[in-house]
């Protein structure tokens, strides 16, 4: 049977929880797996990397998703964990992380980040892709009302990824810089054959919406005949304070306006009223599907087998 061909964007965590899923999903479905990552990471690791090595990709959250999809083999798993062990002290290593060296080092001697990623999978045994969102990285900035709170009452322009996800305020709009960057021509392959294009969950201004802010990707997301499945966050983060769940979706054709969806997923519990989801859903074309997908302990993350489980009947039907 034909696999179903799935591209998930994203970054950070949240991507990794859809990709985790989606590999839970395929032991009852045959899927073809692609990740397409934002680039605006600017913090941490990938921050210095950028900063003292002008990195051409921040590759923390690449680095992430190729853990997500790494093979179950001991060997290969714990191929994974180093990828993501941490250098502890206080000399020049500490706080990097293994993965991001070694993309950085693929990085420069390959002089193409899709050959460098290509061969990182390989090392994983990843059972899917991952590609940049665009060749180089990019900045995130937005207006933010009230980031300075000598004044509370006035926009303020907050540069970077990490800033614009720690700013205290409410963000009004979000940008890409440059506006128009390098597109990845791979991940617009993947979009133009894919079934499924899933989007969330994850930091909604600085991992998901990137993708639509980016012109070439957003055109090929809007005109793809795949279906588009919206997986909401379990609750606001520090981004979205001030947003309910309708408004995250309707964020998405704030700035997309051409945006469409088939299916809007939620969790049973952490959606609260349904009514207002389910009408912001349907002006995106997509009906609501409700069900438990947040972990045992009560903490708003997703549990990547119960999302899992509710991905098969949903992708299957593309069947």
């Amino acid at each position: 049977m034909t696999p179903v061909r799935v591209v998930a964007f994203g970054g950070g965590h949240g991507l990794g929880a859809s990709l985790r899923a989606l590999r839970r999903a395929s032991r009852e479905l045959e899927l073809d797996i692609t990740a397409v990552v934002t680039v605006g990471d600017d913090g941490g690791s990938s921050g210095r990397l950028r900063a003292e090595r002008d990195a051409l990709l921040p590759p923390g959250d690449l680095r992430q998703a190729l853990a997500a999809l790494a093979d179950d083999d001991p060997a290969r798993q714990l191929t994974a964990h180093v990828l993501q062990y941490r250098f502890a002290g206080s000399d020049s290593l500490a706080g990097h992380a293994v993965g991001n060296l070694l993309l950085l080092g693929l990085m420069e001697m390959l002089a193409d980040p899709v050959a460098a990623l290509d061969h990182a999978a390989s090392l994983v045994g990843a059972h899917g892709r991952v590609l940049p969102m665009a060749r180089h990285a990019v900045g995130i900035e937005a207006d933010v009302l009230g980031a300075d709170p000598a004044r509370p009452g006035e926009m303020v322009t907050v540069r970077g990824q990490h800033a614009v996800a720690v700013a205290l305020g409410h963000v009004e709009a979000v940008r890409i810089e440059p506006a128009d960057p390098p597109v990845c021509e791979q991940a617009l392959d993947a979009i133009r054959d894919a079934d499924w294009l899933i989007f969330g969950p994850g930091s909604w201004y600085t991992s998901v919406l990137p993708h639509l802010l980016t012109p070439r990707l957003a055109e090929a997301i809007v005109t793809s005949a795949a279906r588009k499945l919206v997986t909401l966050n379990l609750s606001a983060d520090n981004e979205t304070l001030g947003l309910s769940v309708a408004d995250h979706l309707a964020a998405l054709t704030w700035y997309l306006p051409a945006f469409r969806a088939d299916t809007v997923l939620a969790d049973t519990k952490w959606v609260g009223e349904p009514e207002p989801v389910r009408r912001a859903a349907e002006t995106l074309g997509a009906h609501l599907v409700l069900a438990p997908l947040a972990v045992a302990d009560g903490s708003p993350r997703h549990d990547p087998e119960s999302l899992g489980v509710a991905l098969v009947p949903v992708l299957g039907a593309a069947r």
